[in-house]
Protein backbone atom coordinates (compact mmCIF):
# COMPACT_ATOMS: atom_id res chain seq x y z
CA UNK A 1 0.00 0.00 0.00
CA UNK A 2 2.62 2.43 0.71
CA UNK A 3 4.35 1.72 -2.81
CA UNK A 4 1.12 2.76 -4.30
CA UNK A 5 0.95 6.06 -2.15
CA UNK A 6 4.36 7.06 -2.87
CA UNK A 7 3.62 6.23 -6.97
CA UNK A 8 0.24 8.39 -6.90
CA UNK A 9 2.57 11.29 -5.26
CA UNK A 10 5.49 10.78 -7.42
CA UNK A 11 2.52 10.80 -10.50
CA UNK A 12 0.75 13.93 -8.96
CA UNK A 13 4.11 15.77 -8.77
CA UNK A 14 4.89 14.84 -12.53
CA UNK A 15 1.76 16.28 -13.84
CA UNK A 16 1.78 18.98 -11.80
CA UNK A 17 5.35 20.52 -12.01
CA UNK A 18 4.80 19.40 -15.94
CA UNK A 19 1.88 22.15 -15.84
CA UNK A 20 3.58 24.57 -14.14
CA UNK A 21 6.63 24.12 -16.40
CA UNK A 22 4.65 24.51 -19.48
CA UNK A 23 3.06 28.08 -18.10
CA UNK A 24 5.98 29.40 -17.43
CA UNK A 25 7.53 28.57 -20.89
CA UNK A 26 4.83 30.50 -22.36
CA UNK A 27 4.10 27.26 -24.66
CA UNK A 28 1.30 27.87 -27.49
CA UNK A 29 0.75 26.31 -30.73
CA UNK A 30 2.45 28.74 -33.18
CA UNK A 31 2.05 28.71 -37.35
CA UNK A 32 5.26 26.88 -38.84
CA UNK A 33 7.98 29.58 -40.27
CA UNK A 34 8.33 27.55 -43.80
CA UNK A 35 11.07 30.00 -44.76
CA UNK A 36 13.18 28.71 -41.58
CA UNK A 37 12.50 24.94 -42.86
CA UNK A 38 15.15 23.13 -44.83
CA UNK A 39 13.92 21.82 -48.25
CA UNK A 40 13.88 18.32 -48.56
CA UNK A 41 15.85 18.17 -51.86
CA UNK A 42 12.81 17.32 -54.01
Amino acid sequence: MFIVILLSAVALWGLISTVVELRRDGYRAAPTDWSRVPSSGR
